[in-house]
């Protein structure tokens, strides 16, 4: 029974939570506001790992600079 009561509690606050979109559109207007911050957070995630990326490489090269000479 424990189970029960733990659905039956989720549920519930399921219930109270705040959902960023209206009940009533349909379709994938619905989730336009989820759509757009993934697509959002897809962006950040490439720019960082770009940036990342490029740092790491820049400083290997001159690591292998200062530990080879030339």
């Amino acid at each position: 029974m424990k189970i029960g009561k733990y659905i039956g509690e989720v549920r519930s606050e399921l219930k109270k939570a705040t959902w960023p979109w209206d009940p009533k559109e349909k379709g994938l207007k619905k989730y336009k506001q989820l759509i757009d911050s993934t697509v959002v957070v897809i962006i950040a995630m490439l720019l960082l790992g770009a940036y990342v990326a490029t740092i790491d490489f820049s400083l290997q090269q001159f690591m292998e600079f200062l530990t080879t000479g030339f």
